[in-house]
């Protein structure tokens, strides 16, 4: 563990009590945002969310947004229902949400100018950036490990840095993933949207550039088409799915200069995933040491049934592997209502993360 330069600021609202969140009975929800460095010239942006009544011995836990929305829109909406990162410090945890470089709050280089170019932020640099986040954690929770939480291609981040560094992860839950199962997608890999038309083994760095823009609007055609019922309002809350739109657009600061206002997101996360659709793993689990929890939504349009069953069969390591398929559940399960895969899902979550952790080596 390295000790990390930390830049400490409540939020607006750093005390959200139980008039948003429902219930006189709970404690007030605690939420602090501050900076981490990374690389040079790179700061990220962290949010810890718990209650003021902590649990001792739980671990903290570090949530990891996917390839679009970065981590308050996707984890901690204010609205009943629309925040994960709630759910768990109700549980006792310590919760931090970080965004990867190139999201949110964290630093954007190369996005102030034009779009075209190489895709911007690889793997290998958000694993350095969740490193210099879990350094953070363990200074601020005096701890020696963490547990991470990690959605779509979160989840790959997740595993990627855990099977680098072992020794700092206690508790790992992957959901919705990629994984570098066969070759063969629906919507990413050769023959789909996302390759080079012209040479369809190859990424289409022409058409997805640098970085993407992305308007509220585009959010909801995928969550929708993964509903199963022609009334979406009967799977999730329309109030959570304009937090999320408005979350969102709120996490870049220039998304009003553009008509229709528009969030950017590197394309870096899309050139990794068209990767690990093509059935080229770019990570071997076979390292982690961790309790882990695979979880994927039966009407995910990202992850693959492959994905789960090759990810499960290379951790040879673990301390502990379950796999769990949430029938009808969306990828976004953990926005949907909580009898819509919700609640099935926080509940393994919390079963996973309440398994005691084994010793770490000496280094």
């Amino acid at each position: 563990m390295r000790l990390q330069p930390i830049f400490l600021r409540l939020t607006g609202t750093a005390l959200i009590g139980t008039t948003l969140l429902g219930g006189s009975a709970r404690a007030a929800i605690i939420r602090q945002d501050f900076m981490v460095a990374s690389d040079p010239g790179v700061a990220l942006a962290v949010r810890e969310v718990s209650e003021e009544s902590l649990s001792l011995g739980k671990p903290p836990v570090v949530l990891l947004h996917g390839a679009r929305v970065p981590g308050i829109a996707s984890f901690d909406l204010p609205v009943e229902g629309g925040s994960l990162a709630a759910d768990l410090a109700r549980a006792g945890h310590r919760v931090f949400i970080m965004d990867a470089r190139g999201y949110g709050g964290s630093s954007r280089e190369g996005q102030d100018g034009r779009q075209d170019g190489r895709p911007l932020v690889s793997s290998d640099a958000v694993v350095r950036d969740i490193g210099a986040v879990v350094d953070a954690v363990q200074a601020r929770a005096g701890v020696s490990q963490v547990a991470l939480l990690g959605w779509a291609t979160g989840g790959h981040w997740a595993g990627m840095y855990s099977s680098q560094n072992p020794g700092e992860v206690s508790h790992l839950v992957i959901y919705n993933s990629l994984y570098g199962a066969p070759a063969g997608h629906k919507t990413l890999g050769p023959g789909s949207d996302t390759a080079d038309p012209n040479n369809p083994d190859q990424f289409n760095i022409k058409r997805f550039g640098a970085y993407r823009l992305n308007t509220a609007a585009s959010l909801l055609p995928s969550w929708d088409r993964s509903i199963p019922v022609e009334n979406k309002a009967a799977w999730r809350d329309p109030k959570v799915a304009e937090a999320y739109q408005a979350a969102a657009i709120a996490s870049d600061p220039t998304a009003v200069s553009r008509n229709p206002p528009s969030f950017r997101a590197p394309s870096g996360a899309m050139a990794d995933s068209f990767e690990l659709a093509s059935g080229r793993k770019l990570w071997d689990a076979g390292p982690i040491t961790a309790h882990v929890l695979l979880i994927r939504s039966e009407n995910d349009f990202w992850s693959r049934p492959e994905d789960l069953t090759t990810l499960a069969q290379d951790l040879k390591r673990a301390a502990g592997v379950r796999t769990i398929t949430i029938p009808e559940a969306t990828h976004y399960v953990h926005l949907d209502l909580p009898e819509r895969g919700h609640s099935s899902f926080l509940a393994e979550v919390i079963r996973t993360l309440s398994q005691p952790r084994a010793t770490k080596a000496a280094r």
